[in-house]
Parts: C-alpha cells; structure tokens; sequence
C-alpha cells in the first residue's frame, strides 16, 4: 500500500507502525486492508498494541505462545511418506479479525448451507427424490465411494443425519466469502481451534482483553449439552470414536474428549450385545447411546462395510439399524464431501430454498454430462481439474487438484483423454485467488494467502455456528502452500465486536445440577495402557538404578573384568541390557514403551505427566548421544532418575484417585515387586561376587535404612529381611503386595461384600506367606518363584479387567 497516502475509515494506520510497511499484492483482497484503502475494524487497534510491545517483546510473546504449544504436546501428523511424524502444531501468531457484523452473515449463510446438506443427504439414503426429479444424476450417487448401500433406509436415532460440520471458506476478488468445500465425514480442527485461542491469547492477554473478541467456550458447551440429553434419554454415554494414536489429527481427539468430559473409545474398545452398543469398562459392559465419530465411515464397521477395517466394530451397522446409537455425524453423509456435488448445489438451492445460496461456491463443471465435459476440455488450461469423487482427504491438504496450465503435456494430454472417456470420474473447477493476511516474518508484516475453516454444531435450540474457527495461512504467496503438510501455518479468528462480550466458559451455570460419572466407566483398553505405564516406568527405574550402580563401580576400580561387574554385566543381558553401551538401547526402549503407552490414553493424563514424561524421552536421547561409560554414564544416569522420580511424583501427588490411578498404582506396584524379588535374588546368591550386597542394598535405595536398622549386619538376611520382608520399607516386596492387595479391592468387582477377587485373594495369600516368612526361608529360588507369582497376579487382574 502507498503509505505516503492517510486511508480513509475510522481506524487508521500510524506511519511509524507496522503496517507501514505492508505492501499488499496488486489486485487481491486483503484481510487487513479493505479495497478503498482503509483498515479494517478492529485491525488498527491490534497494530496500535503490537507497536506499543516493540519488536523484542513481540517476539518474546510470539516464542511465548510456541512454547506453550510444545508444551502442552500439541502435534499433528505430517506424513513424509508411509510413515507419519509428530510435528509441532505451526502457529501463526498474528490473529485473523473479522467484524462480529460480518461473522453474522458468514453464520446465517453456513446455518443455511448445513439445512440444505441435511435435506440432500436424508434423500440419498431415504425416497431418492432428487434423482426422480432430475436434480442429481444417479451416476453421482451410484459411483461414489461414499455412498453407503447398508445405509439405504435407515434413519438416525434422533432423526439427523448431520449434527456436526465444517466449512472451507475463501474470500473472493469482489470481497465476498465463497464456500471452497464442505466437511461432513469427520471434521477436523475444533480442537486445534480452541488451542490456538490458548496459545494466542497467553502471550496476548493483555491485547486481547481489550479487543471485545467473542468466546469460543459457549459453542462447545451447547454442542456438550445436546449430545448429553441424548445420551440420557437412554441412559447410555457418550464417546468419541478415534482411529487411534496413528491417526494424523489423534491429539484433537484426546483434546476434546478432556475437554468435554467425554470417552474417547476406538473400535476395540466396542461390542455389540443384544443390538445395543456396550463399552468394555473395568466394570463390565456400560451402553454407550450417543458416538462422536471421527474415523472415515467405512472402517466402522467390518461386517457390514470395508471387511478389512481392523479399527472398526463388528455389528456397528446393524445397531443404527436398531436405533440403539446416535452416530455424529451419519455413516454415509461422506457423501456431501463429494466435489462433483458442488455443480448441482445452485440446481438444488433454486429447487428446495426458491432463491440461490446466500454463500456462493466456487464454479464447478462435472464431466459426467456432455456439455460440462467439452468446456473442461476447452478450457482446461485456465481450470482446475481434479478428482470427481475425492473425499476424506487431509483437512489440511488440498491434494488432489491442479491447474490445467502447470500439468505438464504428457501427463495433460493424457488427462484430457481420460476426461473424454472417463469424464464421470472428474470435475473442472473455477481457479481461487484467495485474500492474504499479515503474517510476522523477520520483524515485518507479510501478506499471505488463506482460508477458513468455521464449524457449525447442532444443539437443542438448532444450528450454532463457532464465532471463530482456525485459518490456514500459506507460508509462501503460492496457494498451495497453505497446507500444514505443505509447511503453511494455523492462525486463531477473532471475531471482534464494538461492544464488551459476556465471558463464557464450561463451567457449571448457578443451579446447574451435579451430575458425577460412574467410577466403573473407564474403558478396559485404557486401564490395560495405564497399568502398562506404570510397569515401564518402573522398570525404567529399576534397570537405570543397576546401571548407576554398575559404572560407578568402573569407574571406581577401572577393571571391567572384575567379577561384580562381569555379574552385573551377564544380569542385564538377561533383560536385554547392554551394559557395555554407556547408555543403552534397551533402556531407550522402555522409556519408548512407557511413552507409547501413555500417547493411548492421552485424555486420561495431564499434561504436566506428559510433559514430564516427553521430557524424560527426549533428554535421555540427548544423553545417549555424547555419554561415556563410568562417572559420565552415572551422573547421566541419576540426572534420568530425577526425571522418573519427577513424573512419578507429579502422577502420585496431582492425578485424581479415580479409578484410572488405581491402574496406574497397580502397574507401579506389580513391576517393583517383581524387579526387588529378582534383583534380590540375584545378588543374595551364594555364588554371588564381593561387594553384592553393597551393590544390593544402593540399588534397592536402602543403604542408609539399613545401617540404622542392623546394627550388625547379618550378610544376606539383613538385606532379604530390608528389601522382601519389611512391611515398613516402601522398596521392599512386602510392601508392594500390601498396597497391591488395598488397590485391587478398591477396583470393581475386588471386594464384593466381602467376597475377594482371584487377584485380590492371590495377592494376599503372597503377602500372608511373607508376612510369616523368615529371611532364612527366602533363598534365590524362592525370590524367583515370588516373582513369578506377582507376575501371575497381574495375569489375574488382565483376565478379570481387559478380556
């Protein structure tokens, strides 16, 4: 922009700010500068902020709200070829404005969309009329992959097909917002959304407070509230359905299943009995009513659908068929993503609504009728020509579609041949020139390119739409770069009013009524990861105490040969350790097993455990890479301790007692009384070498207890007596199966009116026999065989809790 010249308007830029220096793009819309030249509502004022921070405190807030992100662990998924990687979630820091008075539009334009995509799609699986009278072509239908035979007919419990939606949006040449595309299979982003929010407005809250920006929390708790009065209408739960931890949006998943109080279930966790859906709890089969699904219909259900889905449920169709389940959105309303839809949209707005969409889409020609397939074709170069019936693609990506001008002439001219034989299978479509928005780069504003993705919900009082969403934002001019995968950004949408807002948030409203879940609802394949967690963690510790043990005794006597060391060297190849490695790899490997772990059953821990435990992965990684063996591996070795010690102490001091804990405890309690018995064992060998017990004794982290305890040592007694026998020590065996036996009963099912478990009555029956035992009774045999037993405990508690 000429910045010699004042723009017109209300708000207007200061020569010395930043914006001075924006230089918009001949002919495309801006976000920030309207097409007379004047600023925006509401942009001035967010300039005005950022040039009263100056640049070092910008930057400073902008590093601020990166760190958070990392943080907190918000990732998706970028995919570098079959595998796909974590990436840091790419925040672009400045917000996207838009003026409540626009948004209202925008909202009553979207709310209008979502009606008639619920209309179209209730006739593809009900009476076909549109294809009867000439809207849609059957072939649109019959052809596509989205389209659900087993949904023929069914209609959904609650009597809609759509309840949860996106929408991609572009601003237009002429100023306007075009609809670029529908999301109705399994929109993603919400939960990336409301990360932004936090993100930005932690570095920002100061700005923010005073830009009358509209909360984001009221939509998620109307949403919140209707799917939970369906559920109780039948006295069931409600769940999000996930792929799982490899899908590329799975953080969001867990998110908003935190977020929102609800179960976050995958396939396995769901069975079907007697027609209604059931959950596998640790208290037995709970029915879940309402199923917040966000895995492609087609994996749903095996039986009925795509018969090698290993993520589905078997039976799943049939339940819908039932009515026993309301699923969000639909099987089958995939359907409306379908691009070849977008050329009979007008046709059927005129039809149904009397009068044209008041959000326009792009222009689409479907090759599948003649005179739309001769204009792709002579037109091509100036189209984008892509897939017909492309769906579910990344909702990020824009993969699929190119402009006729950049395909190269191979591959055109046997394009243009596929189109005149095949043309069905492809659609021609208007080329976007997208606005751009202020990007901060190296201190300045940039122009980039960008979209919109709103999200419209369904509640009791009709559609609702976010006031705000997330924008995607190019990290170059080319607009195919506004792709995360393609390394462009996410940016928060603040739709900025002139007045203040209400504040808003999840909380319970006066005279809400208290509602409080069931103990028992905590899903088995969660309670299995959890209890898996706590078993690596202390295996972790176990293996890390041996290692620290073993180099700072060569450290100290310099002889690896020596026969204390070969002893400990031949234990840890006996758990895969290589003590000959500073650092092992199969440490690494446990610390990846427990990470693995909790990343299952991310909404069930908090984010500071899983900050801890990041943490542990990744500078133990670090270490692994300049660590020598002796004195530099024991440090690195106690600075891993501190580490395991810290996120043990943020799980036992801050993690609701809640069921989930008591997994937890358990696994913590099953793994340390099997690594005292066996390391016991182990050292308290006759065979065993001098300076055993010592080493003993430091790993058991009961050196000085036990100098205060024995007055005169008794060799291996004292030490069999300290670490198995002890009620009083928290290392010792007999401590581990108390609390063990406390926690099973505490479980469903452990204590039934005085009527123990099996798990609960093997783990005391282990503990009455060392209660009564004497150290002379506890010989390296006996120590593997208590082992094993606890081991055989945890085999109860799998059979009674996980089958």
């Amino acid at each position: 922009m000429d910045t010699n010249t004042e723009p017109s308007g209300t708000d207007s830029p200061l020569t010395t700010s930043l914006i001075a220096d924006y230089v918009l793009k001949p002919g495309v819309p801006d976000e920030m500068i309207a097409a007379d030249g004047s600023v925006r509502p509401g942009w001035a004022a967010l300039m005005a902020a950022f040039d009263a921070l100056g640049p070092t405190e910008l930057g400073a807030r902008f590093e601020r709200a990166d760190q958070y992100l990392r943080d907190a662990g918000v990732f998706y998924r970028k995919y570098d070829g079959a595998e796909g990687k974590e990436r840091a979630w790419p925040l672009a820091h400045i917000p996207l404005l838009i003026d409540e008075a626009e948004w209202a539009k925008i909202s009553n334009g979207l709310i209008e969309r979502a009606e008639l995509l619920e209309t179209v799609v209730a006739d593809i699986y009900g009476d076909n009329k549109f294809v009867e009278r000439g809207l849609l072509p059957p072939e649109l239908i019959a052809r596509n992959g989205e389209f659900l035979r087993p949904m023929m007919g069914i209609k959904p419990a609650d009597g809609h097909f759509l309840h949860f939606c996106a929408f991609e949006l572009g601003r237009g040449p002429n100023g306007d917002w075009w609809v670029l595309g529908d999301r109705t299979q399994a929109p993603s982003g919400a939960g990336f959304a409301l990360e932004n929010r936090v993100a930005t407005t932690r570095a920002l809250s100061d700005v923010y407070a005073g830009m009358n920006v509209h909360r984001l929390a009221g939509f998620f708790r109307s949403f919140r509230d209707s799917l939970f009065a369906d559920a109780r209408k039948d006295g069931g739960r409600v769940g999000i359905l996930t792929p799982g931890q490899h899908n590329e949006t799975y953080f969001e998943h867990a998110y908003i299943a935190r977020y929102l109080g609800f179960m976050l279930l995958e396939g396995e966790d769901l069975t079907i009995d007697n027609g209604q859906v059931m959950v596998r709890t640790v208290a037995g089969l709970k029915p879940v009513s309402v199923l917040w699904r966000r895995m492609d219909a087609s994996f749903v259900d095996p039986l009925e659908l795509r018969s090698d889905s290993r993520i589905g449920t078997p039976g799943m169709v049939d339940a819908l068929r039932n009515g026993s389940i309301a699923m969000i959105n639909a099987l089958g309303t995939g359907i409306l993503e379908t691009r070849a839809l977008a050329a009979f949209m007008p046709r059927l707005a005129k039809a149904l609504l009397d009068r044209p969409l008041a959000l326009p889409e792009i222009a689409t020609w479907w090759c599948g009728q003649p005179s739309e397939r001769d204009y792709v074709i002579d037109n091509f170069d100036n189209l984008m020509i892509g897939p017909a019936f492309s769906t579910s693609l990344p909702f990020d990506d824009q993969r699929g579609t190119a402009l006729g001008s950049t395909i190269s002439p191979e591959h055109r001219a046997n394009l243009i041949e596929r189109i005149r034989t095949h043309g069905a299978d492809y659609v021609g479509q208007e080329p976007v020139q997208l606005s751009t928005a202020p990007v901060y780069v190296d201190g300045k504003l940039q122009p980039r390119p960008i979209t919109l993705r709103v999200y419209a919900a369904r509640t009791e009082a009709g559609w609702t739409v976010m006031p705000g969403g997330f924008a995607r934002v190019g990290s170059t001019l080319d607009t195919a770069a506004i792709a995360m995968q393609r390394g462009g950004q996410a940016a928060d949408v603040w739709v900025v009013s002139s007045k203040p807002v209400d504040p808003i948030s999840l909380l319970p409203k006066d005279g809400d009524k208290l509602e409080r879940n069931s103990p028992g609802s905590l899903p088995s394949r969660a309670a299995d990861n959890l209890i898996w967690l706590g078993r690596y963690a202390e295996r972790c510790e176990a293996i890390v105490r041996i290692l620290r043990a073993y180099n700072a005794r060569l450290a100290e006597l310099s002889n690896p040969d020596l026969p204390i060391l070969q002893h400990c060297r031949d234990y840890l190849a006996s758990i895969d350790v290589d003590a000959d490695e500073p650092l092992p790899a199969g440490l690494l490997a446990t610390i990846d097993s427990a990470v693995h772990s909790a990343s299952q059953i991310r909404d069930r821990f908090s984010p500071d455990g899983w900050l801890a435990l990041n943490d542990l992965q990744k500078s133990t990684r670090r270490l692994a890479e300049r660590v020598r063996a002796g004195d530099d591996a024991t440090r690195a070795m106690t600075v891993i301790l501190r580490k395991l010690a810290g996120f043990s102490g943020l799980v036992h001091e801050n993690m609701y007692r809640f069921v989930g804990w008591r997994f937890l405890e358990l696994g913590r309690r099953l793994e340390r009384g099997i690594q005292i018995a066996r390391i016991t064992g182990w050292l308290t060998d006759p065979d065993a070498p001098d300076g055993s017990l010592e080493m003993l004794l430091e790993i058991g982290d009961s050196v000085m207890t036990h100098r205060r305890r024995y007055s005169v040592s008794a060799g291996a007694q004292s030490a069999v007596d300290l670490l198995v026998l002890d009620p009083l020590n928290p290392r010792s065996v007999l401590f581990q199966l108390a609390e063990l036996g406390n926690q099973i009963e505490m479980l469903p099912g452990g204590n039934d009116n005085g009527q123990l478990s099996p798990a609960a009555k093997a783990a005391l029956q282990l503990r009455t026999e060392l209660v009564i035992a004497e150290p002379q009774d506890m010989p390296p045999e006996r120590l593997e065989t208590l082992a094993n037993d606890i081991g055989a405990v945890a085999g109860l508690i799998a059979s009674a809790y996980f089958a």
